[in-house]
């Protein structure tokens, strides 16, 4: 079974996009009326700094995402049979599926990219060799309660969201259990946390004016770590903004797929490797 898979915030780098944009004048137009500014300039020389701020990253990322897929597309005629994508990759999946178009998807990462942008409560942290059930277990001894597990990653990647204050104390928390690393990451706010909460009311009330589809092929939803249910794609959209990415259970269930091909679908390799960590625990 053919399944690709989309990066999230994350995967941005300069330069990306640098062999898919000659191809694709008129969404890249599109693109740039509808943010505003140019895709092309950002992803490729980044004057202003602006490539590694949520607000532009995201609908970057979404771009270069979709022209990837288009690309992947053409040149091979074949789609995808199943999709999953990683918080943003999601609307490429979905895009992928045929729930919106192009600049529909744009639109919604847009506005998601602007409300969580506005969010500088908190922050997140990686903590590297340790399970998620054993995260839980430390948080809960240790009471750090303010603090949620943002990002199920990979067998022992798991990422923490929340408080500052809460996230420095995790810190000599987890050196003490035993954790490999624990990598403050570089972001403006607590992603995926009940520290969204605002922004998720905000982004609910945007995405009701839209009229969206239903996916034609199964994909597979961060909230759920299962195909989308039918009529559930606003709910999912939503409550993704405060829930966790459970991508290792996402992974599972793509890997239970009868000769499951996973292949990544736009810039770097960061998924990749995660499914290849995940495969390892599967198949031991």
């Amino acid at each position: 079974m053919r399944i690709h898979v989309f990066p999230g915030q994350g995967s941005q780098r300069l330069g990306m996009g640098a062999e898919l944009f000659d191809h694709a004048p008129d969404e890249l137009a599109a693109a740039d009326a509808v943010l505003g500014w140019s895709v092309r300039e950002l992803c490729l020389h980044d004057t202003n700094g602006n490539l590694h701020q949520t607000a532009w990253t995201q609908p970057a990322l979404y771009v270069v995402n979709a022209l990837s897929y288009l690309k992947k597309v053409r040149e091979t005629g074949q789609r995808p049979e199943m999709v999953a994508g990683h918080s943003l990759g999601e609307y490429n999946a979905l895009f992928a599926a045929g729930a919106f178009d192009f600049i529909t998807g744009l639109r919604l990462v847009q506005r998601r990219a602007a409300v969580m942008a506005r969010a500088r409560e908190g922050g997140m942290a990686a903590v590297i060799g340790l399970s998620a059930a054993r995260v839980r277990e430390v948080l809960r001894d240790e009471g750090l309660s303010a603090l949620d597990l943002a990002n199920l990653n990979a067998p022992e990647q798991q990422v923490l969201s929340g408080p500052l204050e809460s996230l420095a104390k995790a810190e000599g928390s987890f050196s003490r259990v035993g954790a490999k690393a624990f990598k403050r990451l570089p972001v403006s706010a607590a992603f995926h946390s009940r520290c969204m909460g605002e922004a998720r009311q905000e982004f609910e009330a945007f995405i009701e004016d839209f009229v969206l589809s239903s996916p034609r092929i199964p994909v597979v939803s961060n909230v759920e770590a299962k195909p989308y249910p039918r009529g559930a794609l606003k709910r999912l959209l939503v409550e993704q903004i405060t829930s966790p990415v459970r991508w290792e259970e996402s992974v599972q269930y793509l890997l239970k797929q009868p000769g499951a091909d996973i292949e990544e679908v736009g810039p770097g390799r960061v998924l990749t490797a995660l499914v290849a960590q995940i495969r390892r625990q599967v198949e031991s």
